[in-house]
């Protein structure tokens, strides 16, 4: 299980990918998010099931 430092370093990560075309950012824009649920604790670590609220 990754610390929420880890978590966050890794978005810092993501972050300083993105090109500023929304088209080619959405993959990484969705790692971002994912990754945000999981260190504000909205999605179930490690679960298959989907943000119901934002569909993603």
């Amino acid at each position: 299980m990754e610390s929420k430092e880890q978590l966050l370093e890794k978005i810092e990560i993501l972050k300083n990918k993105l090109t500023g075309n929304m088209m080619s950012d959405m993959e990484i824009r969705d790692q971002i998010h994912n990754i945000e649920m999981k260190v504000n604790g909205v999605k179930p670590e490690d679960s298959h099931f989907d943000c119901i609220g934002c569909g993603s």
